[in-house]
């Protein structure tokens, strides 16, 4: 037999009896064995757990230890209760945004292990005067080494187990909740073991639960030969508000330089009246800190931000680390950008878009670090002094990700209730990394996933770990870049069925403004819009006919009035029999909010099946009775039994909302 090496041969025995009998294991919510924080939410509460593994038959206690990150003695403690298997669980609520560290401490509870073999005994008729004297010796040992607040207590509890009359008052006094309470307080920790610490971040809520609406506030105006402006977009905050929207975000609201300006749909020539676009940030005018002068001033934009928030929406801003050539900032830091052999500038390219109106900053050139990095984050916090209270990042995932580490850290150390949206259409990893290092939420494949097992497995892939404790989803049903081609081929229906998909699927949503009038002229054969609003302006008519907004409000008005519908977690598939159709519920812990879904995945056919409702969620069984309400038109009624059908026609409405509880 060959030569072993094993951590049990290299140890001596001395060492191995000094290890921990108690293993903590399987730690949740971690994110890379605590090397980013867990996402948690001020307000929701929060489920840590931990597997508990130890030898013998003696009973465990643990409790989760939890501190603000910047206190280090301040813990505070939650006892971990078992749930069977070895699983332990405790809930903490968040009462603020911070960032906070957890542990989990565990031992062996030698009173609990005491109870357990009196209580069997005695409750088999087995003598227990042995065992009365050890629960009295129990108690003298946890007297001796007692902290003074329980020393009273456990005196009475002494003499009143002297006073005792027999050995039934005996057993019930040592064995009453009373005892165990001070027990638990002042009794000793047998093979204490502690875990490491991990971090969690908590955000307030408007991170997990909000809805977005995009609009551009040059083009909110009548006339195609009028810019519009701060004050034209404070004229439509009503209409915006009553939609059930609670973010306002604008592409940049910048200057735009002159050099290579775009025309209309990306054309490389522009006229003199082309507005460009507004992602050539920067000219005569200023940079990335200064206003597009048509739009307004600061005074006028104090103004809209004070409007917006009278609505209750909170605006957010594009971060775009992007030039134009005529950018302040090639002036003055030449030696932030890339440049040519041949004395040019190079700019932006997405082979096989090309982008000669932008150029990008080059974050480690020389005389870039940490100048340039600097600059970027003194750029946000300019913002946020000016009241911008999120931000969505253009393209986060074309920037080196120490950098976003930092600038998140450090603008939410100062400012914790700034929340950044990554939009960031890439591979799967890079996504979740962008979690992991501190945007509150990203774009997503959702866009791209229409048919039910899309649909399906990528809902269920992102309640599951590693994407439930680093990622939150942002399903935008589409955006200036981004013309589905769904949408492009499925009338009114298809928007509905969007608009269903993204406001049940996730907490967060949003949608580019002329989504409610159902715009969808693409550009032929490619994923873009005809007459793009990047390159020009365009009015609308908001009241056209054939909008949905009257849906889109009533969608939100849904959302903000059921709990389960304020995440992308709690998404569950279930049974049904048409491959058409998708149904899924979406339910709080306490199943006290349970709503189900059905939506018709086709915009041209009525589509109709069998289905399953979800009776063994609530401990009922088939042939049990259940009350539903229909959440878009209020109808009420009874179910009876488990096996239910369905008829949806996509012309009238092509989803089903439905909220269901247990008959009384």
């Amino acid at each position: 037999m060959g030569a072993r090496s094993s951590m049990a041969e290299l140890l001596t025995a001395e060492q191995a009896v000094s290890l921990p009998r108690i293993a903590i294991e399987s730690i949740t919510p971690t994110v890379e064995q605590g090397r980013y924080a867990a996402k948690a939410v001020q307000g929701r509460p929060l489920i840590l757990s931990a597997v508990l593994v130890c030898d013998g038959h003696g009973k465990l206690a643990a409790e989760v230890i939890w501190r603000r990150a910047d206190d280090q003695a301040g813990w505070q403690r939650l006892p971990l209760a078992p749930r069977g298997n070895d699983l332990w669980q405790a809930e903490l609520t968040p009462r603020q945004a911070d960032k906070l560290h957890f542990a989990i401490e565990a031992w062996v509870d030698a009173w609990a292990s005491y109870c357990d073999e009196l209580g069997k005994k005695y409750q088999a008729g087995v003598s227990v005067e042995l065992e009365l004297q050890e629960g009295e010796r129990l108690l003298q040992d946890t007297l001796a080494q007692a902290e003074p607040a329980h020393i009273d207590m456990l005196q009475e509890l002494l003499v009143e187990l002297a006073e005792a009359r027999d050995t039934d008052a005996q057993v019930t006094l040592l064995l009453s909740p009373h005892t165990g309470h001070i027990m638990r307080l002042a009794g000793q920790r047998v093979q204490l073991v502690r875990s490491a610490e991990y971090p969690l971040d908590v955000e307030r809520p408007l991170a997990e639960f909000a809805s977005w609406y995009e609009l551009f506030p040059r083009s909110q105006t009548e006339d195609m030969n009028r810019h519009g402006t701060f004050d034209d977009v404070i004229q439509r905050l009503p209409d915006i508000a009553r939609m059930g929207f609670d973010v306002l975000y604008f592409p940049p609201i910048h200057p735009i330089g002159l050099t290579h300006r775009k025309g209309p749909n990306n054309s490389l020539q522009a006229g003199p009246n082309d507005p460009g676009s507004p992602y050539a940030i920067g000219s005569e005018e200023g940079g990335h800190d200064a206003l597009h002068p048509l739009l307004g001033d600061l005074e006028d934009f104090h103004r809209l931000v004070t409007a917006a928030r009278s609505h209750d929406l909170e605006v957010a801003l594009d971060f775009a680390i992007q030039c134009s050539p005529d950018h302040p900032w090639l002036r003055e830091h030449p030696g932030w950008f890339n440049w040519r052999p041949d004395g040019s500038i190079r700019y932006a390219e997405n082979p096989p878009k090309k982008y000669e109106d932008i150029v990008n900053v080059e974050f480690y050139a020389e005389d870039a670090m940490p100048d340039l990095w600097l600059a970027l984050r003194d750029v946000v916090l300019f913002w946020v002094e000016q009241g911008v209270t999120l931000f969505r990042v253009d393209n986060p995932h074309t920037k080196p990700l120490p950098f976003w580490e930092w600038l998140i850290a450090d603008i939410r150390q100062r400012h914790p209730g700034v929340i950044f949206l990554a939009e960031a259409f890439t591979r799967p990893a890079m996504m979740a990394r962008l979690g992991k290092i501190g945007f509150s939420q990203s774009y997503t494949y959702f866009t791209w996933r229409n048919t039910k097992q899309e649909l399906e497995s990528y809902f269920t892939e992102l309640n599951q770990p590693p994407w439930r404790d680093c990622y939150r989803p942002n399903f935008f049903v589409n955006t200036p870049d981004i013309n589905p081609y769904f949408l492009q081929r499925s009338g009114r229906a298809g928007f509905l069925i969007r608009a269903a998909l993204a406001t049940m699927g996730s907490g967060l949503w949003g949608m580019y403004s002329g989504f409610e009038l159902c715009e969808a002229e693409p550009l032929p054969g490619r994923e873009e819009y005809l007459d793009s609003e990047k390159y020009q302006l365009r009015p609308r008519n908001w009241h056209a006919p054939g909008n949905i907004i009257g849906e889109i409000a009533r969608l939100n008005r849904i959302r903000r009035n059921n709990p389960a519908l304020q995440t992308h977690l709690g998404f569950q598939a279930y049974h049904v029999w048409n491959d058409n159709i998708l149904y899924f519920g979406k339910r709080t812990a306490d199943l006290s909010n349970f709503i189900l879904v059905a939506v018709c995945l086709d915009p041209f056919n009525a589509q109709e099946a069998h289905f399953e409702l979800p009776l063994w969620e609530f401990g009922l069984n088939d042939d049990a009775t259940t009350h539903g309400e229909d959440l878009m038109n209020g109808h009420t009624w009874l179910w009876h039994g488990k096996t239910q059908w369905m008829r949806i026609e996509p012309w009238y409405l092509p989803f089903g909302i439905w909220r269901i509880r247990p008959a009384a």
